[in-house]
Order: structure tokens, then sequence, then C-alpha cells
């Protein structure tokens, strides 16, 4: 840290298993040196070893025969490279047993250089027209539907006052609905309803897939009237998910899709760390994760916790949407804005559908939104 009082290193905070003092310094120590030289220490020149391994700032004991290290990197080493950014963090040491990264210290010139949301929630407010409200997101499914069955759902949902309807991350470019055809069907039936209605629905179709092809889908969304799209950032690659926050203008909700290899009790990646900092960094306008009560195991501290990443200050960065569902039921929004606040979007699928008229379903969620004190 400088006199100033920034952090001008990536500092990296680890958790792991040791048996004693030396052993855990001794672990510490190796998890330097794996993640930049993979050398013995040894074997490395003193001036790379000055300049380039990783610096072993803090090792502290914890329950259970665990321990925290705090190791300093280089900027330098990663520059603006994602790949290697998450290669320098969790690469070959993914491999060995019972590491978690629990956190990460950011510096003023790796964010600026990575670069954030485009939009973030300010923007995404701004193009859904809603200044201080909660905001809605309505899932489009099931895949193995036609497109023109999606659409005539897209078309309920935006009747019922929906802000966004996004595709389901399993709806990529499949026969019974291929991408160019849904999209066009689907942005059609929404703006077809806010000119019924005087809204401002927005449809996100899915783009997940290798860059090349996202960034196509993409500029067809844009084509096609289309302000914002959907990105499984994991299947992607989060350096797809920043070329098309960069290159598209599109806002950019990223899918959380895959990110449970990362999470274990002792090994992985916390999810705020991966979930509320990386894909923040990485351009995501909004952020879904699974929220604690339904289909997924992630508990409400965890929750508030993904919030707190992705709308905390973090250098020049603009906040990201969390966006939480996998399960919600639709009664409980207005508790949900409650535990988490107004500048939070949430993702409405099972609980809508299983009603029998969706778009009075859609309605009378967003009534419970319009009425709600936070709203």
């Amino acid at each position: 840290m400088d006199v100033t009082g920034i952090t001008m290193d990536l500092r990296v905070t680890y958790q792991f298993s040791a048996r004693d003092a030396p052993d855990a310094a001794g672990r510490a120590a190796a998890i330097a040196l794996e993640q930049t030289v993979e050398l013995a220490a040894d074997a490395v020149p003193a001036d790379i070893a000055q300049r380039v391994v990783g610096r072993v700032e803090a090792v502290e004991p914890l329950a259970d025969a665990r321990w925290r290290a705090v190791i300093a990197f280089a900027p330098v080493l990663v520059g603006d490279d994602l790949p290697q950014l998450l290669n320098l963090v969790f690469g070959n040491i993914s491999f060995q047993p019972g590491i978690l990264v629990t956190a990460i210290d950011w510096p003023p010139e790796l964010l600026r250089a990575l670069g954030g949301p485009a939009l973030g929630i300010a923007g995404l407010r701004a193009l859904i027209g809603a200044p201080t409200r909660a905001l809605l997101c309505a899932v489009l499914k099931p895949v193995g539907l036609s497109a023109l069955e999606l659409a005539e759902r897209c078309h309920r949902l935006a009747l019922g006052g929906s802000d966004v309807i996004k595709d389901d991350h399993s709806l990529v470019d499949q026969p019974p609905a291929s991408f160019r055809e849904r999209v066009e069907r689907c942005q059609e039936a929404v703006a077809r309803a806010n000119r019924t209605t005087g809204g401002n629905t927005l449809y996100f179709p899915n783009v997940t897939a290798g860059a090349a092809v996202a960034l196509e889908r993409a500029d067809f969304a844009r084509r096609a009237g289309c302000r914002g799209l959907l990105v499984s950032a994991l299947p992607a690659g989060l350096d797809t998910v920043r070329a098309l926050a960069r290159a598209t203008g599109l806002a950019v909700m990223a899918h959380p899709s895959l990110g449970g290899a990362f999470f274990h009790a002792d090994h992985g990646i916390a999810p705020e760390v991966l979930l509320g900092d990386l894909f923040r960094i990485a351009g995501s306008d909004a952020v879904i994760y699974p929220n604690v009560g339904g289909r997924f195991t992630f508990s409400e501290a965890t929750c508030t916790a993904i919030n707190d990443h992705l709308r905390r200050p973090l250098g020049a960065l603009r906040p990201a949407c969390p966006a939480p569902g996998g399960g919600m039921d639709a009664a409980r929004v207005p508790h949900w804005i409650e535990r988490y606040g107004a500048d939070t979007m949430f993702l409405l699928g099972g609980s809508l559908y299983a009603q029998p008229d969706l778009t009075r379903a859609a309605r009378q969620l967003a009534d419970l939104v319009g009425r709600h004190p936070y709203g």
C-alpha cells in the first residue's frame, strides 16, 4: 500500500488448511510461487523474485485448522487481460485441495484497465424508465416451445407490465426456436404490447456462445430493436462478457450457470467474489444469482454479500444491479425488497407460469412493486 492508503497491488485473500503456523506459512509461500513463476524459490532469479513472485503479507489462524493468507500480486501480471486475471488468482492452485478465494482488494489502475459495467444500475433504470422503484424481470421459458409460442408469452408478460423479459439461459439456437426467428418475433411482440399499454418493457435475448458468435448475435439483436442481452458468463467466458459490454451499447445481464462448480465450503471462489466482483468487473450491468429459499442453497448472508459487492464503491466502476432468482415466489417480492433494497431486479419465472393467466400474474406483481413503500 502506498502512502496515500490506496491499494496499488492486487491483494487476494485465500483460506486453506494447515497443521500449524510453519505449515501455513509454507503453504502461502507455495501459492505465491505457483500462481506466478511455477518454480521452487531457489530456482527463481533474485530480480524475478523481487518483481514477479507474489508477496505473502499476512498468515493468520482461523478455526478448525484453517488459515487465512493475504498475497499481493503486481497488476502488471494482469494488464487488461481478464483470462490472465482468473489464471493469476486461482489458476493452477484450483487443482490443489482446500483452497478458497474469499476476498480481493483491487488497485484502481487494474480496475481502470478492466473496465466494468457500461451502464450499471443508473443506466438500466434510464433504459427501463424506473428511476427509484425495484425492477422486475420475467423469464421466458421453456426451451422446446416454438418461436411463435415464446413470442406469445412475451406479449402477455409485456402486457402485464414486466420491466424486462429475458430468455431462459437454455434458449440459444435450437431448432424449435432458432435464435434469429425468436429474437425477431419476441422483440416485435414486446413492442406491440408496449404500443398497447404505453409501457416500456424490454426484451433481452440470450446471446451465449463463443465470442465471435455472441457478438454477431448481439449485433442482430441490436438491429432488431433490443436494448439488452443475456449471457451465461462462465460458459461464454468473462472476456466475452467484456467484449459484449464494450462493443454493443446494449445492457448486459450475466447468468451464473456453471458457477456452482466454484462454490464449496473450503475450496473455490466465494460467491461474492466471483459473482459480485469478477462478473461486475467484466462488464455486467446486472448479475443473476440464486436467491435463498428457492431451488438452490445460498444463504441470505451470501445473497446479501453478493448484493453488497455488486453495489459497493469500487474505484470508478459503476455499481451493477443484483438480480436474485432461482425459484422466487412472486408473492414474497415485497419482503425481498425490504431485505435487499430497491436497487435490485427480481427474477420471476415458475411462480408466474403456475398461474392460469400470465398477463394477470405479471400485472399483479407489477402492482405489488408499484404500491410498495420502496417503490
